[in-house]
């Protein structure tokens, strides 16, 4: 079956004037318009294709790359309301998401970028945004354990640090001491599920913990030497922001890193500067 809102591996079985016609396992037909097809395109081809409504409500596939698809979450633009919605960038040049009143939350503005996910309504079978994801992120039954790589979604920020969205399903805290660079919502990273609270609170770093934190510390850190050109303007009294600017790092990752450096006998420190040994 082709469903609006997701990827399809499919085989060209004809050629037309409008473009090629796709069919997957069971025979079902879409057609991928002139604009996505090739001269060396011919019948039995496999092609990998996004399939979504367009304006007249028919399905149709796309080689272009969407910013969601269905059972995912992104941070989108509103570029457009009317009585019954409002339409978001979702990537694709010939069609905006629809965004229906029902599943918005305190309205919405145009050019503003809101949290959304998107689903296959079970009624009109089109893909659709909503921005109640209540029943979609949930820590009820967590599915993480502690010192899991897991993928991260910035969701908003506070004094203390940011709320995230741990593979997609759960809530959970990135606190700023554990970060080194400018976040901003919606931004994607690799982080590491820390602890998790009695109470089901999920607190995740972006570097892994314990000593796989401080082996990967002192590659980057060598990876870092090396780019300079052989030395770093930090040291033993550096200064812990100076060592976050330039390395990403806490000062006592930082230190710890070095320490494992200096043990392997590849670097020598100063009180001001770090230096690989030739």
């Amino acid at each position: 079956m082709i469903n609006a809102g997701k990827y399809h591996e499919l085989t060209v079985s004809r050629i037309s004037d409008h473009g090629l016609y796709l069919t997957d396992a069971e025979g079902a037909e879409v057609l991928l318009p002139n604009r996505y097809v090739s001269m060396a395109d011919k019948p039995g081809d496999a092609k990998r294709v996004f399939v979504y409504h367009d304006s007249e409500d028919r399905l149709v596939a796309t080689t272009e790359t969407p910013l969601v698809e269905v059972g995912q979450i992104a941070y989108l633009q509103v570029v457009d309301k009317n009585d019954h919605g409002a339409f978001l960038d979702w990537g694709l040049a010939a069609k905006h998401l629809f965004l229906p009143n029902r599943n918005q939350q305190g309205g919405v503005v145009v050019g503003h970028r809101y949290l959304i996910y998107m689903y296959e309504d079970s009624v009109t079978g089109r893909a659709v945004a909503s921005m109640k994801l209540r029943s979609v992120v949930t820590n009820d039954e967590i599915t993480v354990s502690p010192g899991q790589k897991v993928s991260l979604m910035v969701a908003s920020d506070s004094e203390i640090g940011w709320r995230v969205i741990v593979d997609g399903r759960h809530w959970g805290m990135l606190y700023r001491n554990q970060v080194f660079e400018p976040l901003m919502i919606g931004d994607r990273l690799t982080g590491f599920v820390r602890r998790i609270t009695d109470d089901g609170r999920i607190d995740v770093a972006v570097q892994k913990q314990g000593y796989d934190e401080v082996k990967d510390a002192a590659e980057r850190l060598r990876a870092l030497l090396e780019q300079a050109g052989g030395t770093l303007p930090l040291g033993d009294k550096s200064a812990p922001e100076d060592v976050a600017r330039l390395t990403s790092m806490s000062k006592k990752v930082f230190k710890r890193a070095v320490g494992v450096l200096l043990k392997s006998g590849v670097i020598e420190i100063s009180d001001t500067q770090t230096t690989l040994r030739r």
